[in-house]
């Protein structure tokens, strides 16, 4: 049964910059105590060594957070090259070392360069991806050999940021940032970019930094939210989302009772709002009149 909304706590997003060790439901768990709701969810699942922007819908704004999952994301990455681990990434054990002598800075840009744009990745064996019912992470703790299939993503921009050589040049740490589409694993691209390059490698840190409009200059930590707990409000959140549509009083009655209007000018999906300025309604035109998708407004 779903939670009911507490109708004395504000909705809104809240931009939560995460810090390492946590998972994104602790992070859920710490907003609920804060904001005083049980209606609270999060857009995109970063893992406990991550840090960064998570965010987190507050009652009526939970419903947001299914077009929140799809939008682009930015990422902060260092790469480990000259070290597989079982994990594709830091937390994981060291299954094999190859050294990263031979490869030169255009080995390196060459390697990136093929990894840009539309590709096929195969994503993370230990990532949340559920095969038949059951994550594929829980799959591989229980010993089974996960095979997943390879999938569509963009990765928009790949750039290198710095080049290190540590433990006397046995490994090289690449410094990265990544702005790719929803879906993508940043600790696959690592592995992708190590196995280009014949030494294999890993993530050792991760940092998101942008979730489509909200980036870590609006972003909180859990204790500063505690000093001062902030949200963006519904309205607002909405429109940063989707294109906007302000309404006639005879139009916020039609839409609140989830009744179709004249259509929008766009044939996206649109928030409308009221005269006063409250989201009344997630909008699109279907046969030639605009029908309610999501009704935020009470009646």
């Amino acid at each position: 049964m779903p939670k009911a909304v507490d109708p004395n706590v504000p909705s809104g997003l809240v931009v939560v910059d995460k810090s390492p060790g946590m998972t994104s439901h602790d992070v859920v768990s710490r907003v609920r105590r804060l904001a005083g709701t049980r209606k609270v969810g999060h857009a995109g699942t970063l893992d406990p060594m991550a840090t960064g922007v998570l965010v987190v819908g507050v009652n009526k704004a939970t419903r947001l957070l299914t077009f929140l999952v799809g939008q682009d994301k930015t990422y902060e990455a260092t790469i480990r090259l000259g070290e597989t681990t079982s994990t594709e990434d830091a937390e994981g054990e060291i299954l094999l070392r190859r050294y990263v002598a031979a490869v030169t800075r255009p080995d390196l840009d060459a390697a990136v360069e093929r990894l840009r744009g539309d590709i096929q990745q195969i994503p993370s064996a230990v990532s949340a991806i559920k095969v038949d019912g059951k994550r594929a992470y829980q799959r591989v703790r229980d010993g089974e050999d996960v095979q997943l299939k390879a999938r569509p993503v963009t990765i928009k921009r790949f750039d290198i940021l710095e080049v290190r050589r540590p433990e006397g040049g046995r490994t090289m740490d690449v410094d990265v940032v990544v702005e790719c589409t929803s879906g993508t694993y940043i600790r696959a691209l690592a592995r992708d970019l190590g196995e280009a390059l014949g030494v294999g490698g890993h993530l050792t840190a991760l940092r998101r930094t942008r979730v489509g409009s909200f980036g870590l200059d609006t972003a909180r930590t859990l204790d500063q939210l505690a000093e001062e707990f902030a949200m963006v409000d519904l309205a607002t959140s909405a429109r940063n989302l989707f294109p906007a549509r302000e309404l006639s009083a005879e139009e916020t009655a039609e839409l609140g009772y989830g009744r179709r209007i004249e259509p929008s000018v766009g044939q996206e999906l649109t928030a409308a709002f009221s005269p006063e300025g409250e989201l009344i309604s997630l909008v699109e035109n279907v046969n030639g009149k605009a029908k309610p998708a999501l009704v935020f407004a009470a009646n």
